[in-house]
């Protein structure tokens, strides 16, 4: 074997001794489990209506968009989409990207100028982390959810131009910036405030426009919000939105943006069609956060040390990386499939089961997946 390949043999051995290998699990179409892992939070990815839309651009489009958004990837769904978008988050414009991965690299690269400073959430996703070092940006990481951290960090750099990097409602333990507060220390020291509302979109604010508009900061000139189209939209793609300056700047320079292929037409129809049925969405918004506090209630009873849910995000803390592993594949093989996060996906050294709310689940069945949960429990 070459030395090279025996190097990486060598760091799997390690990886497998500290319980952090990864398996890529196939599913079928017709897999009867109960889904607390998938991002589906108001079960939109097989509504009749989500799936006719994207038939019919299917149809019409073919598979694939063929090409960047420049060249032939643009639509008419693509546009309707950023234009919906855009009216229901209250910004001047938004532009679609391929993923929420992409959008967030692309958007920390374009708001960098020389001498910039990111001062960025110790909790925050791997994108936003990504994203600050391709930057080429200093960047400064603060203590999870710590307002005068932050404060501090813009008052030891006077001058600079500077951008707070922060999840809304972050991705493993589903807990809530303070976004109203970032904003007021952001706009007292003339920074910009950056927001990645992925798992706010569809599920918290006004008829689901997010934790950025819940807040009060819908259109601000110095906010600017991603997010991703994969969770209660349930499709996949994802958004820059902000200043109508912002994006023009994004579709002339952004090389997330320009080099990339275009999210397949049909795709983005089905995203247009969930976006208004999530919009219009209250009742599953009442649902949803009826079972995030009845998973709190009910893992909290049985002594299971539980997160308090902003969202759809609920985290239950493992003993460690190989119990968490252990616990997630007894859960399968009672059918019910949940999130299984170790480091180094999680943000410190804590092993957790993640389960995700999806108000598509039957009622009956969602109570009988937290029995099960319950009782494969280490």
């Amino acid at each position: 074997m070459p030395s090279w390949l025996e190097g990486l043999d060598r760091r799997a051995r390690l990886r497998a001794k500290a319980g952090l290998t990864r398996r890529l699990r196939p599913r079928s179409a017709t897999e009867d489990v109960v889904d607390l892992a998938g991002n589906d939070y108001l079960g939109l990815s097989r509504h009749p209506a989500v799936v006719a839309a994207a038939a019919e651009a299917l149809t019409g489009y073919g598979l694939g968009a063929t090409g960047s958004r420049l060249v032939r990837g643009s639509t008419d769904a693509h546009h309707a989409l950023e234009d919906t978008l855009a009216d229901w988050l209250g910004t001047g414009r938004t532009l679609v990207y391929s993923s929420g991965y992409l959008a967030n690299l692309g958007a920390v690269r374009a708001l960098v100028r020389p001498r910039s400073l990111l001062v960025s959430d110790a909790h925050n996703h791997a994108s936003l982390i990504d994203g600050c070092k391709i930057s080429g940006a200093e960047t400064r990481v603060t203590p999870h959810l710590d307002v005068d951290a932050v404060e501090a960090a813009l008052a030891g750099a006077p001058g600079r131009p500077a951008v707070v990097v922060t999840e809304s409602v972050f991705s493993v333990d589903g807990d809530l910036a303070p976004l109203a507060e970032l904003h007021d220390v952001a706009r007292r020291y003339g920074a910009l405030l950056l927001v990645d509302d992925a798992h706010a979109l569809g599920v918290l604010g006004p008829a689901g426009a997010g934790a950025v508009a819940g807040a009060g900061l819908a259109g601000e000139p110095d906010v600017v919000v991603t997010a991703t189209l994969s969770k209660a939209l349930g499709g996949a793609g994802g958004v820059v939105a902000g200043p109508t300056e912002l994006v023009r700047h994004l579709v002339d320079t952004g090389r997330t943006f320009i080099y990339d292929t275009a999210p397949p037409p049909a795709v983005v129809a089905g995203v247009l069609a969930a976006a208004g049925l999530a919009r219009a969405g209250d009742a599953l918004r009442a649902e949803l956060a009826d079972r995030a506090g009845t998973v709190t209630r009910r893992l909290g009873a049985a002594g299971l040390a539980v997160s308090a849910p902003a969202a759809g995000v609920v985290s239950v803390t493992a003993p460690g990386p190989e119990t968490a592993v252990a616990w997630a594949a007894d859960c399968r093989d009672r059918g019910v499939a949940v999130g299984c996060f170790r480091p180094p996906s999680t943000p410190d050294t804590r092993s957790r089961l993640r389960l995700t709310i999806n108000v598509g689940i039957d009622r009956a069945d969602f109570d009988r997946a937290l029995d099960v949960i319950v009782e494969c429990a280490p």
